[in-house]
């Protein structure tokens, strides 16, 4: 399914671009040119993006909401290979080889995006090198990453990959930290697409958090997880 409805609005478009990280060194009538073919989409939550196997429409930038990037088996599995949140691309990888979408992109609440055409983008690349850079940065970094999470399910315990989950989360999402003391946070997302994005069945990550509260390292409040002693925490991820 492709995201339609969409409508170029080209001077609110390039204000928009302007905004965030991977745009925001660029010229004026560099942001205008991109904008002009743009358009802006607005997706309730549990909307379908596109779908893997879908040819590359172009590149996408999260302005509000939350997207989850995942693939599925045919039995239905579903594996979160990441969130997508505002001021994000997603999509970049395909923009450059023109193939298929390799995941699909659904919508985890209501969000605005806006579709940058391929075109658009190549052309721009082919005109300056600081958005080549630019680009090669959010690849590389994404590179780095993946690879961080394989090395997390092949290397580490689930407990350990929940615990440094939890550890980990952004402050400005979760919470706010006291290295040395308590804090609570607030989970992001679902337990299943946390579960999911940790390479955990639900059951096990339900599990683990029931494991780390018998323990008295952590006191579960639904999607709150308040944490006593965060350095017994990390102790327990040793």
């Amino acid at each position: 399914m492709k995201v339609e409805g969409g409508a170029p609005q080209p001077p609110r478009i390039a204000a928009l671009l302007g905004l965030t990280p991977l745009f925001d060194g660029l010229r004026r009538d560099e942001l205008d040119r991109l904008a002009e073919h743009s358009s802006l989409h607005d997706v309730g939550r549990g909307s379908v993006i596109y779908r893997a196997g879908e040819l590359c429409q172009g590149l996408h930038l999260l302005v509000s909401g939350q997207v989850k990037l995942c693939l599925a088996s045919a039995s239905g599995h579903e594996k979160v290979v990441e969130i997508v949140d505002p001021g994000q691309t997603f999509g970049t990888a395909v923009v450059f080889t023109g193939a298929p979408y390799v995941a699909s992109a659904h919508a985890l609440r209501d969000s605005s995006l806006l579709l940058i055409p391929r075109r658009s983008v190549l052309d721009e690349l082919d005109r300056g090198a600081e958005f080549c850079q630019r680009m090669l940065g959010v690849l590389s970094r994404r590179v780095q990453r993946f690879i961080g999470d394989i090395e997390a399910y092949t290397l580490h315990t689930g407990r350990t990959r929940v615990v440094d989950y939890l550890l980990g989360c952004d402050d400005a999402r979760c919470g706010v930290p006291r290295p040395h003391g308590a804090r609570s946070l607030q989970l992001a997302h679902s337990k299943g697409t946390v579960a999911s994005r940790l390479n955990l069945t639900q059951e096990h990550f339900s599990r683990i958090l029931h494991q780390l509260s018998e323990a008295g390292l952590i006191r579960v409040d639904k999607r709150t997880i308040h944490i006593p002693d965060v350095q017994r925490l990390r102790a327990a991820a040793d």
